[in-house]
Parts: structure tokens; C-alpha cells; sequence
């Protein structure tokens, strides 16, 4: 070993400080590859034992919930079968109750069917006169059209023949009047054309004289004054340059205007020509009209005297039928406010129902009815006197209110259970009542004080006696003078119908 780093040290001094460099800068690249095969090596190994250790739990994991849903399952299978026996049991206790809920609605059915019938009847007629009724005011109002139509096209017959005489002889004299305005025109047009070709011809004479004689005088003059021109032209366009994007606006604003306005006139003349005719025709409409308004007068008071006639009488319907509308509605709101009323009242017992359903026991939800106290003839001969039609009026109400009887049995045991459970307080506030005076005079027997020297002490005794009176011993719970009674139970429909 000290050879390796003898040789070692011989090596480097025999290099150069550039050859040293690199050497050692190889070693470091050297030993930090190996040093990386190493990490790498050892993250391999790492994965590979964490995907065994994950491969075993996700086994051991589904092996433990293999199991343990095996034991919940059996316990499930438990809770499930005494679920299943309660619910039997409160379903067949629903089922009564839809069956017997079932007969008073097929019961209520019938009876809304036959109402409904005779009602059907009652409206079917009713129809079958206002279908009459409308026959014949439809046939009246057909003739009134007829007639009204027939006026109405012989006077459009008549104005149409008029209107199309009125229109020829129109268009003949605009055909005139069109033929003359051209002739003169052209003859106008012909003259304007010879004085502007001779005034053409004479101006053009006289500017070529004026044009020789001045480029002679001002050719010396006009390159200066071009050179001013360009320099104020310059100035000119740069200061005007925002003047002169709105005159160019301006400009087409004015040309559309202009367009405008000649339509305009071109409108308006044609405007003109129409109010002209108009006003003929109104000339011939008004003496027309004239005869027409005498007549539509005598009409119109003919009409105002049928008016006030009508008017009192549906004044009068009115009135009648506005009484029996405010009667309507204070029937309607009285009934109203009273089925509120009883609708109020059932979801108050409804909700007391479902608060006393909470408070019912497992036995009360499966068995609510208590089991009837009657024996077989009793029973039957029960429901053999139900069956009769009753004759007097209290078991006639009584009968309508049959479907009650499994309600007023749970409301009589309820009611059974707190007078007995009344009974039991009032025994048992005695008891306590009993103890406290018991309690009091034991504590006031072992304290000593002024108030309890003063009072008879069951402590203090002579000749083997005591000052305290004695008391007859309390009568204990489990006696039988103060057992809970037994309650005989006996059904509603039974009383009825021994009674009736």
C-alpha cells in the first residue's frame, strides 16, 4: 500500500499543473459515476422490496376482507331476519288498513260516479239548448251579413265605375299636358344651344389674344411667383389640412342633399298633382256624404233609443247578479275559512301521530290493536246488527263514521293507559308524600336544636316509651289494596249495539 501511493505521488510531481488538473478531474468523474451506480443499484433494490411488501399486504388485505366480510355478513343475516320479522308483521298491519282504506274509497268512488252522471245529464241538456239558442242567432246574424253585403257591393260597383271614368280622363289630360311641355322645351333647348356655341366661340377668341399677349409679359415674373405659390401652397395645405377633410365631407353631404332634395320636389309636384284630385273627389264625396249623414242620424237615434233600453236592462242584471256574486263569495269564504280550518286540524293530529309514532314500543308498532275481549257470538252478533240498516238518526250518524273504529280502539287503550298511569302517580305521590314525613322526623329525631326540643323526639325515651305518637304503618306498593287495577276492555261497536 505505501508502494501504490509512493507511485502514485512520483506520478503527479512528475506532471504538470494542467496534466495534474485533468487527472483529478477524471478521478472526480470516475468516483462520481461509481458513486451513482451505487444509488442507482440501491434504488432499484429499494423498489423491488416495496413492490413485494405492497404485493403481500394487497394479499393479506383482501384475505382479511374476505373474512371480515364473512362475519359482518352473518351478523347482517341476523339483523336483516328480525328487520324482516317486524316488517312482516307492520306490513300486514298496512295491508288491513290499505284494504279497509281501499273499500270506503271504492265506496266514495261510486258515489262521485253517480254524482257525476246526473251532473253529465244535467249539462248535456243545457248544451243542447245553447247549442239551439246559437243555431238561431247564427242564422239571424247570416241574413243581417247578406244584406249588408249586398248594399255594400252595389255602392263599391257604383264609386268603382266612377273612380275608373275619373282616372281616363285624368290620364288624357296629363297625356296633353306632357306633349306640350316637351315642344317647348325643345324649342328652348335648340335656342339655349345656338347662343352658347356663338358665346363659346367668341370667348375662346378673346382669351387666346389675352393668353399670347400675357405669357409674352409675364413668363419673367411667373417662375418667382411659382416658387411663392409651391412655398404658400405649402403652408396653405398644411394649415387647411382639417378644413379641407370637412369641406370634402361637406361636400358630399351637400351632393346627397341635393339628390335629396330635387326627390323631394320631384315628391312633391307629384304631391300637388294628388291633392288636386283629391280635392275633386272630395268635392263629389262630400255632397254624397251629406245624404249619408241624414241617414245614419236617423239611424243613430233609432239605435240611441234601443242603447238606453239595453242599458237599463243589463243595469238591472247587473245589479241582481252582483248581489248573488257578494253572497257567492261570502258563502265561498265562510267554507273556505272552515275547510282551513279542518285542514289545520288534521295536519295537527297528523303531526301528533307521527310524534306519539315515535314513541310507540316495538309491540305497539306490530300489534296496535289490542285483541277483542268479545267471544264469537258476541262478535257475530255485532256484526250482524252493523250489517242491519239502523233506523235511528244517532246510529245513522254513528254508521258514517264506521270507519273510524280501529282509531277510536287505539284512542280508548291510550286513553285506559292514563287514567291507570293517573292511578299509579297519585298511589306513588302518596308513598313519597309517606317517606319525606318519614325522612323529616328521622333526621329531626338524631339533630339537635331548639325547634326540634320543642317538638316530640322519637330519640327521647322514658320507661321504655317515647314521647312520639304512634302512626298506623304505611301500606306497602306490592299490597293489594294498592296494586294497579286491571281494566276490562270492551269495544265501542259492542256498546252500540247493545245499546241500539
Amino acid at each position: 500500500m505505501p508502494k501504490k501511493g509512493g507511485k502514485k505521488s512520483s506520478k503527479l510531481s512528475r506532471m504538470s499543473e494542467e496534466e495534474r488538473l485533468l487527472y483529478m478531474q477524471q478521478k472526480l468523474l470516475a468516483d462520481e459515476e461509481q458513486s451513482k451506480k451505487k444509488e442507482d443499484m440501491l434504488m432499484q433494490f429499494l423498489k423491488d422490496k416495496l413492490a413485494k411488501e405492497e404485493q403481500s399486504s394487497k394479499i393479506n388485505l383482501t384475505k382479511l376482507n374476505v373474512q371480515w366480510r364473512s362475519v359482518l355478513r352473518e351478523v347482517k343475516t341476523k339483523e336483516l331476519r328480525k328487520d324482516i320479522e317486524i316488517l312482516s308483521q307492520t306490513f300486514e298491519r298496512v295491508v288491513d288498513c290499505k284494504e279497509s282504506v281501499i273499500k270506503a274509497l271504492a265506496q266514495d268512488v261510486e258515489e262521485a260516479e253517480e254524482q257525476y252522471a246526473h251532473a253529465l245529464r244535467g249539462h248535456l241538456q243545457n248544451i243542447d239548448q245553447l247549442l239551439d239558442l246559437q243555431r238561431e242567432r247564427l242564422a239571424l246574424l247570416q241574413e243581417e251579413y247578406q244584406q249588408e253585403l249586398d248594399a255594400i257591393q252595389k255602392e263599391f260597383e257604383t264609386e268603382r265605375k266612377m273612380i275608373i271614368q275619373q282616372k281616363e280622363t285624368e290620364a288624357t289630360y296629363l297625356q296633353n299636358v306632357l306633349l306640350a311641355m316637351e315642344q317647348n322645351t325643345t324649342e328652348s333647348e335648340n335656342e339655349a344651344k345656338l347662343e352658347y356655341q356663338s358665346m363659346r366661340d367668341e370667348i375662346k377668341n378673346k382669351s387666346l389674344e389675352e393668353k399670347h399677349a400675357l405669357r409674352v409679359l409675364l413668363e419673367g415674373s411667373v417662375e418667382d411667383l411659382w416658387k411663392q405659390f409651391q412655398a404658400a401652397l405649402k403652408n396653405y395645405t398644411d394649415s387647411t389640412e382639417d378644413r379641407r377633410i370637412t369641406f370634402e365631407t361637406l361636400k358630399a353631404k351637400d351632393e346627397k342633399s341635393a339628390q335629396e332634395i330635387q326627390m323631394q320636389m320631384k315628391k312633391l309636384q307629384k304631391i300637388q298633382d294628388s291633392i288636386t284630385s283629391i280635392k275633386n273627389r272630395i268635392t263629389t264625396h262630400a255632397r254624397e256624404s251629406e245624404e249619408q249623414n241624414r241617414r245614419l242620424r236617423e239611424d243613430k237615434e233609432v239605435v240611441h233609443k234601443q242603447f238606453q233600453k239595453l242599458k237599463s236592462q243589463m243595469n238591472q242584471a247587473r245589479s241582481a247578479e252582483h248581489s248573488r256574486l257578494a253572497t257567492l263569495t261570502m258563502q265561498s269564504n265562510a267554507t273556505l275559512k272552515e275547510l282551513q280550518r279542518i285542514i289545520d286540524k288534521g295536519e295537527s293530529i297528523l303531526r301528533l301521530a307521527e310524534m306519539c309514532r315515535k314513541l310507540e314500543t316495538e309491540e305497539e308498532k306490530v300489534l296496535p290493536f289490542y285483541p277483542s275481549s268479545l267471544s264469537n257470538e258476541d262478535r257475530e252478533e255485532a256484526e250482524r246488527a252493523s250489517m242491519e240498516k239502523p233506523t235511528v238518526e244517532l246510529a245513522v250518524l254513528m254508521q258514517e263514521y264506521s270507519a273510524l273504529d280501529q282509531f277510536w280502539k287505539r284512542y280508548n287503550k291510550v286513553l285506559l293507559e292514563r287514567w291507570a298511569l293517573d292511578r299509579e302517580k297519585a298511589v306513588l305521590t302518596h308513598d313519597n308524600q309517606k317517606l319525606r314525613y318519614l325522612l323529616k322526623q328521622y333526621l329531626d329525631g338524631i339533630s339537635v336544636s331548639d325547634e326540634v326540643l320543642s317538638q316530640q323526639n322519637p330519640l327521647l325515651i322514658l320507661n321504655n316509651r317515647s314521647n312520639l305518637q304512634q302512626k298506623p304503618l304505611p301500606v306497602p306498593v306490592t299490597d293489594a289494596r294498592v296494586r294497579r287495577p286491571v281494566h276490562n276492555v270492551i269495544e265501542a261497536a259492542h256498546i252500540v249495539s247493545q245499546t241500539l
